[in-house]
Order: C-alpha cells, then structure tokens, then sequence
C-alpha cells in the first residue's frame, strides 16, 4: 500500500500540528506499517496495537516522538482500555483550549480529528 492509497482507503490527511493516535490489532498491523513509515521525522502521537501473544510482538520503527506499545491478550491486555486512557489524557476537557488527536482505529471507519470540545 502506498501513501496515496492511504488517504483514498482510510482517509489517512492529517495536518503538520495534529498529534497522532493509530491502533489495530495483528490484522492492521501492515497499514499502519505502512502510515508510520510514511510520517514526517517530526510527527508525535501514540501506536497500540494488540497481538495475541509475546512471540507476535516485532520491530516497529517510528518517529523519534512517538511511542509504540504492544498489548498481548495473553496478559490481559486490551486495545479498547489502552486507546480509551490515552485519549482521557491526550483530550482533557477544559473551558480555555481545545485538544485535538487525529485518529485512525482499525474497524472503526475512516481516520478523523477527535476534540476535547
């Protein structure tokens, strides 16, 4: 997939400001691939993606300032309760700013902007 494909199959356009959230299990595991490869030096934001097992866990290079966690459901650990606390922290509500995540979440449609308002 390259990164024309991206944007026309999951609507991948995000701005240079936008701090980044992808998330998937083993079976999105090439299209973000595919997204992180194709980042500027300079993106920010978070990867989870849940594998089954340990043995399943592999390299995925990144940004400098973005961070990449592997969930195993051996362990009990879960895509859902990671995304939904990584959010509650990237998108404080508050009366001053707004927060903003642009996001793609494997089978949850298109990559959109999420804000704190």
């Amino acid at each position: 997939m390259t990164p024309d494909n991206l944007t026309s199959t999951i609507a991948w356009n995000p701005s240079t400001h936008d701090r980044l959230l992808l998330a998937g299990d083993e079976r999105a595991l090439e299209t973000i691939r595919e997204i992180v490869t194709a980042l500027p030096r300079a993106a920010k934001g978070q990867v989870f993606i849940e594998v089954q097992s340990e043995s399943d866990v592999e390299l995925l290079d990144a940004p400098g300032r973005f961070s990449v966690s592997w969930l195993v459901r051996d362990r009990g650990q879960r895509l859902a309760r990671s995304v939904d606390a990584w959010l509650s922290e990237m998108l404080p509500t508050s009366a001053f700013e707004e927060s903003t995540v642009y996001a793609w979440i494997a089978e949850s449609g298109p990559a959109r902007l999420l804000s704190s308002n």
